[in-house]
């Protein structure tokens, strides 16, 4: 059956856009990598999302305009607390295990937020779903291999990351059913790093003018990831864009190795691949069934 699209689909646009978006999480992900472990990834996260906080300005007049009852500023308190644990986990995990490991793992959250929107809201879990989940939790514990390898902290940490960016996605689904999607990211990035500051200032150490260029281009390559990705997405359905995320491992893997030096583990890159073949046969389903779409890209959270 062949994916539906909307009369101004333009596929070649989307995937191009989709393109420029993986690049650019490459990039930042290389840069939050090659910060080692110079500074506490906890400050490092901190630091992130605060310098980040520039990129909201522009949604400032959107932001006071909005009309917030206590469900809105109780949404948005409880996704900030749960994208702040995400973020530093994230953070933490970067130090630890290998980029294409990290890419690949980051896979799961659309896997868990398809879970969720069964369990939360209200979506029908069909068998073909039901057996696309269990083909990613394959593919992570493929990655893992428990058993055959050690599971590290940082693994554990990725886990935590993408579970708790699920749920953070999950809330964001529902704030946007009555907010414009400006004024529920300007939020996120406002409460992400208000949450933030009690952890950051228990590791804190004074950072260097070039530690804090490396953290402002991080947020800058977020920034633009994101907005691309949301260029993408107009232009194409998710169905179309989705697979081109795979490319976003490729690039991790490569750079790992020739940059950093990290071993091409063949297991981790065909973990990936089952989990976001999973993920794109569940967005596929979505856009053939017509339904409101919950899958969100695979590297939709905002790091």
């Amino acid at each position: 059956m062949p994916l539906p699209e909307t009369p101004d689909s333009r596929p070649l646009a989307g995937i191009l856009w989709m393109l420029a978006a993986g690049l650019s999480f490459v990039v930042m992900t290389a840069l939050v990598k090659s910060m080692g472990q110079g500074m506490h990834p906890i400050q490092s996260a901190f630091l992130r999302y605060l310098l980040g906080i520039v990129f909201v300005l522009p949604a400032l007049r959107s932001l006071l305009a909005a009309r917030l009852t206590r469900r809105h500023w109780t949404m948005f308190g409880l996704r900030g607390a749960i994208h702040a644990v995400g973020v530093m986990l994230w953070f933490f995990a970067m130090t630890r295990i290998p980029l294409a490991e990290v890419t690949a793992m980051n896979y799961l959250t659309p896997v868990y937020v398809s879970l969720g929107a069964a369990l939360f809201l209200g979506e029908t879990l069909a068998a073909r779903r039901i057996t696309a989940i269990f083909v990613a939790l394959i593919g992570a514990a493929i990655i893992l291999r428990p058993g055959f390898r050690e599971v590290s902290p940082g693994h554990l940490a990725m886990l935590g990351t993408t579970l708790t960016l699920g749920g953070s996605y999950l809330l964001a689904k529902a704030a946007v059913e009555d907010l414009s999607p400006a004024v529920v990211v300007a939020h996120l990035s406002i409460w992400v790093t208000v949450a933030m500051i009690p952890f950051a200032v228990a590791v804190w150490q004074t950072p260097s003018w070039q530690q804090l260029a490396v953290l402002f281009a991080i947020a800058s390559f977020a920034t633009a990831g994101h907005y691309f990705m949301t260029l993408a997405l107009k232009a194409a359905p998710v169905a179309v864009t989705q697979p081109v995320t795979f490319l976003q491992l490729i690039w991790a893997t490569l750079l790992g190795a020739l940059v950093f030096g990290e071993g091409v583990d063949i297991w981790v890159v065909a973990g990936g691949t089952l989990i976001l073949a999973s993920v794109s046969f569940i967005t596929w389903r979505e856009a053939v069934l017509k339904r409101r779409p919950i899958t969100p890209p695979s590297i939709a959270p905002k790091l």
